[in-house]
């Protein structure tokens, strides 16, 4: 009997360059405005790349624990 075709795995280990390269981007954010409830721009955009990094993080490890118990 033939071993069953294997499945290309997608794992999605290629998001994790977003929360990587996001912050070394630093010309697109080195600016004080627009501002936020008083917060330079510069501050609240590097907020918003740990939460993106979080929620990226998440999902890669879900994703990824899911396929692992599906073995």
């Amino acid at each position: 009997m033939a071993p069953p075709a294997r499945r290309r795995r997608r794992s999605g280990y290629w998001l994790l360059a977003v929360p990587t390269i996001a912050p070394l981007l630093t010309p697109l954010y080195d600016r004080a405005t627009p501002m936020l409830w008083g917060v330079p721009f510069f501050y609240w955009y590097q907020m918003a790349c740990v939460l993106l990094a979080m929620l990226i993080l998440a999902t890669v490890h879900l994703r990824n624990r899911r396929r692992e118990f599906d073995r």
